[in-house]
Order: structure tokens, then C-alpha cells, then sequence
């Protein structure tokens, strides 16, 4: 389990080691090793996704490991309070960047093994503080450069916890 302290509240992940083991096992790591501390809650589209894990105050990008494969294909779907990988259009570039989602998102799921179908990997689920997460969905948002849906106020991880 993971705690994310955020300036908004806490928000606590239960991650499924069974069903996406390399991506369960990449995500703690992150955040194990400090990675997720300080980062943001950098985009937030409401009624469909709360993404993080890849940029830090001033959205700055990360300097991330390298990029894992894709275990979309593990049956989990993108239904909402669950944790997915975010990634490019190369379905196997996902390194620390995540979303949480705010419904049930089934264009999101695993559907055959090909670039368009892929999907993003289910790895998670927010087990306490979906009201938080409800809340920084209703955050007023603009645009940073070239990135969209960008929270006006920085919606910032304080710091994130690996509780044993």
C-alpha cells in the first residue's frame, strides 16, 4: 500500500502485485525511492482522468528509469478509483507517470496487441481518500506551455509513503 500526502489530503493506493507484478513493482519503486515526493498532480480532466507522476513544481519535467512493459493485458479494467499507467503512443513507454480515474473509462481498457489497442495498464486502486481525489477533480485548470488541463494552484505530492 501507498499513502500519497498531497496539499488536498491523503490518498491511499492498493497496488496488485498478482495481476500486474512489473508494474506494481516499478510504481513502489518510484515511490521507495522518493521519485513521487514533491511531484504533481499535473493534469486534471474532470470526469475522466487525475495524472501524475512525472513532473515537479513549475512543471518541470522528471528524469525518469527506463520505460517498462506494457501488462494491459492482465484483465483489469479502467473502471473508476483505479490506477493506470500513462505512456506515449508506443504502448510499452510507460516509466512513472500514472492516472487515477475518475469513472469508468472502458475506452481506456486492454483489447488486442496492437498499437491502437493496447490500452493502459490497470495496476492500482484508491482504497481511502476518493473524496480527495474527487475534489482535486473539480480543480480549476489552464495551460502551461504546451500542456492542457494543467490545475491553476499546483496540486503538489507531498510525499508518498510505502506502508509494509
Amino acid at each position: 500500500m501507498i499513502e500519497f500526502h498531497t496539499n488536498k489530503g491523503t490518498i491511499t493506493i492498493e497496488v496488485d502485485h498478482d495481476n500486474a507484478p512489473k508494474t506494481a513493482a516499478n510504481f513502489v519503486q518510484y515511490a521507495r525511492d522518493g521519485f513521487y515526493d514533491g511531484s504533481l498532480l499535473h493534469r486534471v480532466i474532470p470526469g475522466f482522468v487525475i495524472q501524475g507522476g512525472g513532473m515537479s513544481s513549475g512543471m518541470k519535467e522528471k528524469p525518469t528509469r527506463g520505460s517498462i512493459e506494457n501488462e494491459a493485458e492482465n484483465g483489469l479494467k479502467n473502471q473508476r478509483g483505479t490506477l493506470s499507467m500513462a505512456r506515449t503512443n508506443d504502448p510499452h513507454s510507460a516509466s512513472s507517470q500514472f492516472f487515477i480515474n475518475l469513472n469508468d473509462n472502458a475506452s481506456l481498457d486492454h483489447k488486442s496487441p496492437t498499437p491502437a489497442g493496447w490500452g493502459y495498464c490497470v495496476f492500482g486502486r484508491v482504497t481511502g481518500g476518493m473524496d480527495v481525489v474527487d475534489d482535486i477533480a473539480k480543480a480549476a485548470t489552464g495551460s502551461s506551455g504546451f500542456h492542457r488541463d494543467v490545475p491553476v494552484e499546483e496540486i503538489i505530492v507531498e510525499r508518498a509513503v510505502v506502508v509494509e
